[in-house]
């Protein structure tokens, strides 16, 4: 493998109490009820609009106005402390270290705001890990759809058939597929074996440094 594309949420950093409380908060500051962090789990990893719309969905007040209010919220919150509760997983960093003295370049593709994923990535991780970050843009394609994933692998000049894409969820996994990328699916995310396995992950693991050998190419 010539190239490692990584989602950020669930894969690389651990934000699920994040996400949940300026979820929350949205929600109170328009009136609604919240909800227990761990429900958030089945609300992420479709980007920030699925997210929102699934929170309110949940209990029956998901209209345009709605949307629109809670959205601002959260997005005001987010932007305001990016870093609330957010850290790399255990065994993130060495594994990202190892995979560049392997000579793999390494990047990150979200569907979370591009602005978001950019300071996370800068306060989270050294300079210099990443040779691309991406994250949502408005007006453009989210995740599953290839296309950021594509646009990196050109940008690396690399075939999308010697890259790996590594996810929490089966977002992630069909990204990877119709990329034409092989697929890693991890299990100290927001999701869990069943969903990794529905979609039809190329591999399944259970600890970062696990990832060394699939991108050599040693299973």
């Amino acid at each position: 493998m010539r190239v490692c594309i990584f989602d950020l949420d669930g894969t690389l950093t651990d934000t699920l109490e994040a996400i949940a409380h300026f979820g929350n908060s949205a929600l109170e500051l328009n009136g609604f009820a919240q909800y227990e962090t761990d429900r958030y789990r089945a609300f992420v990893g479709d980007g920030r609009r699925k997210l929102i719309e699934r929170m309110l969905d949940a209990q029956g007040a998901l209209t345009d106005r709605n949307y629109l209010a809670v959205c601002a919220d959260y997005d005001k919150a987010y932007e305001a402390d990016p870093m609330y509760k957010t850290d790399a997983y255990e065994g993130i960093r060495e594994t990202l270290d190892a995979l560049k003295r392997l000579g793999i370049r390494l990047a990150v593709c979200s569907n979370k705001p591009e602005n978001v994923v950019m300071g996370v990535i800068e306060r989270v991780f050294a300079p210099g890990t990443f040779d691309i970050v991406r994250g949502s843009r408005d007006g453009g394609a989210v995740k599953p759809d290839p296309a950021a994933a594509l646009d990196i692998a050109r940008r690396l000049g690399a075939p999308a058939g010697e890259c790996l894409f590594a996810g929490d969820t089966n977002v992630d996994i069909f990204t990877a597929k119709n990329a034409g990328m092989r697929s890693v699916g991890v299990l100290w995310g927001f999701r869990g074996r069943a969903e990794l396995e529905a979609a039809g992950a190329d591999h399944i693991i259970g600890r970062p440094k696990e990832l060394l050998k699939i991108a050599e190419g040693k299973v």
